[in-house]
C-alpha cells in the first residue's frame, strides 16, 4: 500500500532547496509518495526537487515576514488540503529559531497519525518523534544535514548511492540567454539588505573580471532590473528580470563560477554543482547556511559586530562585514575557484571541510 508523506518546509526558495536531500531520503522509502508543503516563496523551488510528487502552498503566520493574520479560514484551507491529499505521516523541517508545533497542531487536527520534528519546547501529544536540538544533534551543522537528521529520526535515510548533495530534477541549458563561451555569473541581489554587498562594489568587480578575461553575466529578479543594469554596466551581459527559477538554474549550471550573497541563488548554484564565491554576512552562521557541498570561497568578516544577530537591516553603520570586501578580492576568489584552488580562509570560516567539496 502506498504511503503519502508530507514533508514541510515553510520558508524561502533557498530553504526548500536545502531540504532537498531530506526529501529524497523520504522518497527513497518503499511505496512512498512525497507531498511537499512550502510557503509561497518556496513553491517554485519545491517543483524542482527530485522525489516530490505534489507541492502544496500555504503561508505560515509564524514563519512569513510580514506575517498574515491568523484566520480560521486559512487554517481550514490547509487542513482540507491535507485531508484531500490523504497524508498519513509528516516530517516537519525547521531551522533552529522556528517551532514546528503550530503546524503539528494543524496537521494533527487534519488527521495525520505520525509526525516527526525537532523542538526545544515540550510537544505533548503533537509529535510522535521529537528531536531536541543541542541534545540529539548539534545546532552548528549545515542546514541540509539538520534536515537529514530529522528525516532519519522518522526512519528515512538516503540510499548508499546518494551522496547527499543538493540536486534538481533536471537543468535546462542556458541556451541563447547566456550567449556562447565560458562565463562567470554575478548575482547582486539579496532577500534582505543586511546580506547585500554594495552595488558599486559589484559593478567594479564586473569591470575587473572583464579586464581579467572573464565574460560576465549578471542575473536578478524582475524587481532588481535597475540593480542589475547598474552592476552589468557596459562590460556585463544583463539578464535582470529575464529568468524564472528554473531558467536561472540553467544559467548558473553553465557558469564557471557564481558570485552571490547568502540568498536563494547561492543554493541554486550549489544544486547544479557550480562553484560559489559567497559574499556572506555573518548575521547567520556560515556553518549552517553557506552553499552546501560545492567548491566555495567565503568572503566577509565572519566575526563582525553583527554576528549571529539575524538582522534584516544592517545594525552597524557602513555595513563593514561586507563593504570591507574589495572587488579585487572577489576577482581573486573567482580565479581560485576556476583554477581549482580553495582558500584556507574559507575552510576556517565555515568550520567544516565538507564545504569545499
Amino acid at each position: 500500500m502506498t504511503r503519502r508523506i508530507l514533508v514541510a518546509r515553510l520558508d524561502s526558495a533557498g530553504d526548500v532547496l536545502l531540504a532537498g536531500p531530506a526529501v529524497r531520503a523520504v522518497a527513497a522509502a518503499p511505496a512512498t509518495r512525497v507531498v511537499l508543503l512550502c510557503g509561497p516563496q518556496g513553491t517554485e523551488a519545491g517543483h524542482l526537487l527530485p522525489g516530490v510528487e505534489t507541492v502544496l502552498t500555504w503561508t505560515g503566520p509564524w514563519v512569513a515576514d510580514p506575517a498574515p493574520p491568523v484566520t480560521a479560514t486559512a487554517v481550514a484551507e490547509l487542513s482540507d488540503a491535507v485531508r484531500r491529499a490523504a497524508i498519513s505521516e509528516a516530517v516537519i523541517l525547521t531551522s533552529f529559531h522556528q517551532s514546528p508545533l503550530p503546524l503539528a497542531l494543524v496537521l494533527r487536527l487534519a488527521g495525520v497519525r505520525r509526525i516527526t520534528a525537532a523542538s526545544v519546547d515540550y510537544p505533548g501529544s503533537l509529535l510522535d518523534t521529537r528531536l531536541t536540538p543541542g541534545e540529539d544533534f548539534p545546532e552548528d551543522q549545515p542546514e541540509a544535514e539538520r534536515a537529514l537528521r530529522i528525516a532519519a529520526a522518522a526512519g528515512f535515510r538516503l540510499p548508499p548511492e546518494d551522496d547527499g548533495r543538493l540536486r534538481l530534477r533536471g537543468t535546462p541549458p542556458a541556451g541563447e540567454l547566456a550567449g556562447g563561451g565560458p562565463y562567470v555569473v554575478v548575482h547582486p541581489g539579496a532577500a534582505v539588505s543586511a546580506r547585500a554587498w554594495p552595488a558599486l562594489h559589484h559593478a567594479a568587480a564586473v569591470e575587473l573580471l572583464t579586464a581579467a578575461g572573464y565574460r560576465v553575466v549578471v542575473t536578478g529578479g524582475p524587481a532588481e532590473t535597475r540593480l542589475t543594469a547598474t552592476v552589468a554596466g557596459v562590460a556585463g551581459l544583463d539578464l535582470g528580470g529575464r529568468t524564472d527559477l528554473r531558467t536561472l538554474a540553467g544559467v548558473l549550471a553553465g557558469a564557471s563560477a557564481v558570485v552571490v550573497g547568502n540568498t536563494g541563488p547561492a543554493h541554486l548554484a550549489a544544486a547544479v554543482g557550480t562553484p560559489v564565491v559567497s559574499l556572506f554576512a555573518p548575521v547567520v552562521p556560515a556553518i549552517r547556511w553557506a552553499p552546501y557541498k560545492v567548491p566555495l570561497e567565503l568572503l566577509g568578516d565572519q566575526n563582525a559586530t553583527c554576528r549571529l544577530s539575524r538582522a534584516r537591516i544592517c545594525p552597524v553603520p557602513g555595513h563593514p562585514c561586507l563593504s570591507g570586501v574589495t572587488p579585487e578580492q572577489v576577482v581573486e576568489a573567482v580565479h581560485r575557484l576556476t583554477t581549482g584552488v580553495a582558500s584556507l580562509g574559507t575552510r576556517r570560516g565555515t568550520r567544516s571541510e565538507t564545504r569545499t567539496a
